[in-house]
């Protein structure tokens, strides 16, 4: 990704994709299930459905506990914005009209497999990362530019996790 000097306001997005030797219907199983996400997140400690629903549907909602070295531990909730088996699976973290980020996972089929693709924008709404730029508002473009690496590091290991996973079943 190209550095283009974003800041917060901006909602800054990053997104990976590759391809998965494995049908998309497959690969769903594990992109749609919050659970498997933090035995790969290097953040996500631990996820639990709330209300009483015990899988996704538009609307519903889940915890999440996650941890940083520099930001500590924190547990946020995500609604479900956007479902569409097998090809598309994303959550707003916080409120869903004004998100601290927005996350989703997209499936295509092509040829023999499935490009699967995750992305993730920061923003609008606030978060932990809104004290450190209030902290040091001089620092926002580089406090944005490290998050960002960040959160495009989970998602490369992400997906690669996910792609031996689906793989492996073969």
């Amino acid at each position: 990704m190209e550095w283009t000097g974003q800041v917060y306001a901006d909602t800054p997005t990053v997104a990976s994709r590759l391809f998965v030797d494995a049908p998309p219907e497959r690969i769903w199983r594990y992109v749609s299930d919050i659970h498997v996400m933090p035995r790969l997140s290097g953040e996500l400690r631990e996820v639990v459905w709330l209300d009483g629903v015990t899988g996704p549907g538009i609307g519903h909602r889940f915890e999440g506990r996650s941890a940083h070295p520099s930001m500590g531990e924190w547990t946020t909730v995500s609604t479900v914005i956007e479902l569409e088996a097998p090809r598309r699976f994303g959550w707003a973290v916080g409120d869903p009209e004004a998100p601290s980020s927005t996350w989703r996972f997209a499936l295509r089929s092509e040829g023999s497999g499935t490009v699967l693709e995750q992305w993730a924008r920061m923003g609008p709404g606030r978060s932990g990362l809104s004290l450190a730029i209030e902290a040091m508002p001089d620092k926002e473009q580089k406090i944005v530019f490290v998050r960002l690496r960040e959160f495009e590091a989970g998602i490369e290991a992400n997906l690669a996790a996910i792609k031996d996973l689906a793989e492996a079943e073969k």
